[in-house]
């Protein structure tokens, strides 16, 4: 029986020469690699191949903070086929100010080991002067 070869064109993204490379695929396994220029452009592609992953940013709803919306991002890159569970995940999230950059929101998200934390800090609203106005 022949084997099917599939041929993938990668761009790595790892370093600034962004090389382009050609992962050659067959029954599910790498079975060639050219054009990369160093050894990171071909752990990027083996990875993009066989399990790519994603860095998650988004954003979770604050209360009582200057804005309403925190920005957060995930500590390392997930499964990229987890990434839309995750932000489902993130969009049933509340926090409460004042919260500070890198401080935990979602501890080892949906079981994955990652963490998502606040990517900048956010300070309480300040109250006017008097107390609630009414």
């Amino acid at each position: 029986m022949n084997k099917q070869e599939e041929k993938r064109r990668i761009s790595c993204i790892v370093c600034p020469l962004s090389c382009v490379g050609e992962v050659s695929i067959a029954d599910g396994k790498i079975t060639g690699m050219a054009g990369f220029s160093c050894p990171r452009g071909q752990d990027y592609a083996r990875e993009e191949v066989t399990a790519p992953k994603r860095t998650l940013t988004s954003t979770v709803r604050i209360s009582g903070g200057r804005l309403p919306l925190l920005p957060v991002v995930s500590r390392q890159p997930l499964p990229k086929d987890k990434i839309m569970a995750c932000a489902g995940c993130l969009s049933t999230v509340a926090v409460s100010a004042p919260v500070r950059e890198g401080d935990v929101i979602v501890a080892d998200i949906l079981g994955l080991g990652v963490d998502v934390v606040a990517s900048r800090d956010m300070t309480a609203r300040e109250e006017p002067p008097g107390g609630m106005m009414g």
